[in-house]
Parts: structure tokens; C-alpha cells; sequence
């Protein structure tokens, strides 16, 4: 029977040791390389849909700002 860390309550102790249920170094780093790979996709992907949202709404914007400017200019507001 290996040794596993097995948090109890402070007032029976800090750890009590038994078993061996503990992940390996390669778990913990395997573990970590999956969550952030995970999370720089999730980027990747939520910054490329803000990037097609904003280039999908670029020449909205830009015929409603000469749109506005070409009234200004008919009805002579600056």
C-alpha cells in the first residue's frame, strides 16, 4: 500500500498519510498543459468571432458615417 495525503480537519491534524491516490508529476503536468491549451483556444476563438463581428459591421458603420455627413452637409450643421 503506497502513502496519499488526505486532508483532515485542524483539529485532528495537518495530513495523515495512506494509500496512494496521489497524481504523478506527469498527471499534474499533463493536467496543466490540457487546461491552458483549452483556454488559448477558447481565446483564439472568441477574439476571431469579435474580429468577423467587427469587420462584418465596418461597412455598416462607415455608409452610416458618410451617410450622416453628406446630410450635415445638405442641411448645413457642422
Amino acid at each position: 500500500m503506497g502513502l496519499r495525503a488526505v486532508w483532515a480537519p485542524a483539529s485532528v491534524g495537518s495530513r495523515i498519510l495512506e494509500g496512494d491516490d496521489m497524481p504523478t508529476a506527469k498527471q499534474l503536468a499533463d493536467i496543466g498543459y490540457k487546461t491552458s491549451s483549452t483556454s488559448m483556444m477558447l481565446l483564439t476563438v472568441y477574439g476571431g468571432s469579435l474580429c468577423s463581428v467587427r469587420a462584418s459591421l465596418f461597412p455598416q458603420g462607415r455608409s452610416s458615417r458618410l451617410q450622416a455627413a453628406e446630410e450635415q452637409e445638405t442641411t448645413g450643421v457642422l
